[in-house]
């Protein structure tokens, strides 16, 4: 009877235990069902309102966060820069899926020279402005331009699947929007890790032609390795995993090779798509396995990416919301608008600077280039980073981040519909042209 009298509560608090867990489970499945379809919907009416569906995620992060503390952020803090990467390496996978070789050779020029004048400017001028409004010494105020002085292939890539471009204008901000990726994580990379006194710009120069060096011999190599391995795999359940899995595997040893991981992955999804093509240029024939008109794995193979990409994606931006705070708008919210118009200068001068080498564009086009300046994803997993290196003191610059990726998405949104009319006014121009001739 004692033994009862003692056991019975304690059963209670048990059975009320699982209860509770069973609520906390359910409302976190729910939670997380509910995120998806929000994705879903935003990302289908990005066409119509214009609207990026970044802005709709992280302002769910904000609502269930720091607004209505539904969940407590402090929870997910560890997980926001590995989510980041993650997120990172599969849209630039995609996007190299997505590419024509030929088309991406032809243009690298232009885009090179549009990356690096893009980012140089914009970097420079926003550190210029970081060091006057936050006192900031002239390494910290580097630091911040390099954060914040890069445009996102996680928010470029898919405002470019709703516009109508040419091939060689898009292929050319698609490989700009991926060069700008690395300009930034390498820059901020060197700045983190070199003395204030240190070249840093010889350092950041250097390293990036070794990184692409070596970022594109492991990505041609894992590509066209890959591609022979790919018609006898795709016969077998879970292959679209498998190749998941070998992007890692080439991220990880690209990074401990000394290369650039990132533009390592796009290399191998460039490859491993175009493949095929070059075999045939080459006039060497396709495995048996490759030509069965039933099966594409190329398709298949995207369609995989595409949907993970976008599961990633989701989440790390409503966690950005959950992190951040609105304090840079209100304590900082000169150095914010001094840094949202060096953005815009620095963009504005990047496309007139590489005229020179982005040869045979229209007017409009190079105007609608200037449009395209988000910052996302890339930006906050820096910004991250540069926190937890630098310590608790410059949380600000997650603040700065924050407030830089909601001011550039919604000037994005304002000029989706003007660049929607530049393009369409392009398609006009060059068919009257072709009709004259």
């Amino acid at each position: 009877m004692e033994a009862n009298r003692v056991l019975q509560p304690l059963g209670v608090a048990a059975g009320r235990a699982a209860q509770g867990c069973q609520m906390n489970l359910t409302l976190f499945f729910g939670l997380l069902g509910s995120l998806l379809v929000l994705a879903f919907v935003a990302h289908r009416l990005v066409r119509r309102t214009g609207v990026p569906d970044v802005l709709v995620l992280m302002a769910t992060g904000v609502l269930l966060g720091p607004l209505f503390h539904l969940v407590d952020p402090s929870k997910f803090e560890g997980v926001t820069h590995g989510f980041g990467t993650l997120a990172l390496i599969l849209i630039l996978f995609e996007a190299g899926l997505e590419l024509e070789v030929w088309e991406a050779f032809r243009h690298f020029p232009g885009a090179f020279a549009l990356a690096v004048f893009s980012y140089v400017f914009t970097a420079g001028l926003i550190a210029l402005v970081a060091r006057y409004t936050l006192a900031l010494p002239l390494h910290s105020a580097l630091i911040v331009g390099a954060v914040l002085g890069g445009v996102s292939s996680s928010v470029t890539l898919p405002v470019l699947q709703h516009l109508s471009l040419r091939p060689k204008i898009r292929t050319t901000l698609v490989i700009e929007a991926a060069l700008a990726d690395i300009l930034s994580v390498l820059a901020v990379t060197a700045l983190l890790v070199m003395p204030a006194h240190g070249s840093i710009l010889a350092g950041v120069a250097q390293g990036f032609f070794v990184e692409l060096g070596i970022s594109l011999v492991f990505g041609v190599a894992a590509g066209i390795g890959w591609s022979f391995l790919l018609p006898a795999l795709s016969d077998q359940r879970f292959w679209q995993v498998l190749t998941f899995g070998a992007v890692l595997v080439l991220y990880a040893v690209s990074a401990v090779a000394g290369g650039g991981p990132l533009l390592a992955v796009l290399v191998f999804g460039l490859t491993l798509s175009n493949a095929p093509e070059a075999r045939k240029r080459l006039g060497r024939p396709l495995p048996p396995s490759a030509a069965r008109p039933e099966t594409d794995p190329h398709a298949t193979l995207l369609a995989f990416h595409a949907e993970l990409s976008f599961l990633v994606r989701t989440f790390f931006f409503v966690l950005i919301g959950l992190v951040v705070r609105f304090s840079a708008f209100s304590r900082q919210w000169i150095a914010v608008a001094g840094i949202f118009g060096a953005i815009l200068v620095g963009r504005w001068l990047a496309v007139s600077a590489s005229r020179l080498v982005w040869r045979d564009t229209h007017p409009r086009e190079r105007e609608l280039a200037v449009w395209l300046l988000p910052r996302g994803l890339i930006t906050a997993v820096l910004a991250l980073e540069a926190a937890r290196v630098r310590g608790g003191a410059w949380d600000f610059l997650l603040d700065l981040a924050f407030a830089a990726i909601v001011l550039t998405n919604l000037f994005l949104m304002i000029a989706t519909f003007h660049a929607r009319r530049l393009s369409q006014l392009v398609e006009v121009s060059e068919t009257a042209s072709s009709a004259q001739l």
